[in-house]
């Protein structure tokens, strides 16, 4: 009986760890419930990009073949062999520029273009969920998304290729025009108006280039949680530094991450003492010495790093020294150029604040400088003072406002207001109707003032905004409001 009770026990013990195990899942079930929104994230975003590119890439393709005929007609008028020849086929190739970028079937080739890694992070995932299907369950919707989202990222490769072909192009128009038309001494003012302007769309397009492989290099939430769940499997790792972009630039030895892979090689004390010998031999100041030109050609380093950046480098090979003031605003979509904002004003009657006026607004970048904007206000009471509280209803306001920057962190703002106020500024109660729908019940006020923007160290309140404000049109008004209005602000 004890042999038959002790291989009874045995099974129940075996059957309970293996219901144990299937109640905890393992890293392959949690793949299996891999987000098929990832996928939608993945088509979303990346053909969203490449609709912009095609239709940014069209517009300033159109611009640039006008800018041209423009310029052959003005120098025809100077020399109009030169202008045949400078200008020969020059429609046919934008029209042919602009057919291959509309094309829906443009083949992505390796190692061409600019190296993304969040690029390559997201194809090369897909990559691994496409030969390993079975992870996502064999379900056929989940691998035709697999199927789609890979060819979607595919497709935008090509398009940013291609996109880099039409650079390249309008590059050496914008040289040939150059050299061309630097052969000649006292142009009209027109054709170097029209080449000034052909540069110009030639440096925008450049920074529209490096502004779309930029949203790319920055991870979306879903698509970075999915690489995270991913990175946990041991055989997506592998697979990734196998078949990368990455990996097929800098291909790694086989025993990579071994110990037999660090053989022969210099351990890290080997070479501090190596160091340490050669400094010796170089005298007492030595070490000190070796220190000063080290931080030396760092301070060097960092200062070059920041030139290129200003240039639009980061290794992109998008470098282009502009002969203007570019508007970095140009490049950014409508959405991106908009800042919110609120703002405070308080009126007060002997240190008690009677009124304060809410204002909600929206503004467009025009320039790196300057922005436009409207937005609206509500006006509450307080009571007359601290012994007579009531909230009440006092009122409405429409804004409009305009910002340029002077200097640092201080504005030259100015604005023209409509504010409604159905009672006197002494009354804490009305009785009389709203009449918001006649111009007459409105007061102007035309502001003007300086603005400044402070920089608290808080991650809510980075823009800070106050405002001092002179109503010049105040003294019209019935009854007289205060001609110097102090608000507070938030922008983000």
């Amino acid at each position: 009986m004890q042999p038959k009770l002790f291989l009874l026990s045995l099974v129940i013990l075996c059957l309970g760890l293996t219901a144990r195990a299937q109640e905890t899942p393992s890293a392959v079930d949690k793949v299996i419930d891999f987000p098929t929104s990832f996928f939608n994230k993945v088509q979303h975003k990346y053909t969203g990009l490449e609709d912009r590119l095609t239709r940014q890439t069209e517009k300033y393709l159109k611009r640039l073949a006008k800018r041209e005929r423009r310029l052959k007609r003005k120098l025809a008028k100077v020399d109009s062999t030169a202008a045949q020849q400078l200008f020969k086929d020059s429609d046919q190739q934008y029209e042919n520029l602009i057919a291959s970028i509309r094309s829906d079937s443009l083949v992505a080739q390796k190692g061409r273009g600019a190296y993304i890694p969040m690029m390559d992070s997201v194809k090369t995932s897909l990559a691994f969920l496409k030969q390993n299907n079975s992870l996502l369950g064999e379900s056929k919707e989940v691998s035709d998304k697999v199927k789609g989202s890979l060819s979607q990222v595919d497709q935008l490769r090509g398009k940013l290729q291609q996109s880099e072909q039409v650079k390249s192009f309008i590059q050496q128009r914008k040289q040939q025009l150059k050299e061309t038309l630097g052969k000649y001494t006292n142009l009209p003012d027109g054709i170097t108006k029209e080449l000034a302007d052909f540069n110009k769309q030639a440096y925008y397009y450049s920074a529209q280039l490096k502004e779309y492989k930029d949203m790319l290099k920055q991870p979306d939430k879903l698509i970075q949680k999915g690489l995270l769940l991913l990175n946990k499997l041991p055989a997506f790792t592998k697979f990734m530094q196998q078949n990368s972009e990455l990996a097929s630039l800098f291909r790694l030895p086989d025993n990579y991450g071994t110990p037999q892979s660090l053989a022969g090689l210099q351990t890290r004390s080997q070479v501090q003492q190596q160091i340490q010998g050669q400094l010796a031999g170089a005298g007492p100041n030595a070490q000190q010495y070796l220190q000063q030109n080290i931080q030396a050609a760092q301070t060097q380093l960092s200062q070059l790093k920041d030139k290129v950046n200003k240039l639009g480098g980061s290794g992109s090979g998008d470098l282009d020294m502009p002969d203007f003031k570019p508007n970095n605003q140009r490049t950014k979509s409508f959405w991106q150029r908009l800042e919110y904002g609120t703002n405070l004003q308080t009126a007060k009657n002997n240190f008690f604040p009677t009124t304060s006026d809410l204002g909600l607004s929206v503004g467009y970048k025009l320039t790196d400088k300057s922005t436009v904007g409207i937005g609206a206000s509500y006006k509450m009471g307080w009571g007359q003072d601290i012994k007579h509280i009531a909230i009440t209803h006092q009122g409405m306001g429409l804004r409009s406002y305009l910002d340029v920057k002077l200097k640092g962190s201080f504005y030259a703002s100015g604005g023209l207001e409509y504010n409604y106020q159905p009672i006197s500024s002494d009354s804490t109660s009305s009785n009389s109707g709203m009449h918001w729908d006649q111009i007459s019940s409105w007061n102007k006020s035309g502001l003007i003032g300086i603005s400044k923007i402070v920089s608290i160290k808080s991650k809510f309140f980075k823009k800070t905004k106050l405002q001092l404000m002179w109503d010049f049109l105040s003294y019209q008004q019935v009854p007289r409001t205060q001609p110097v209005k102090f608000r507070v602000g938030y922008n983000f």
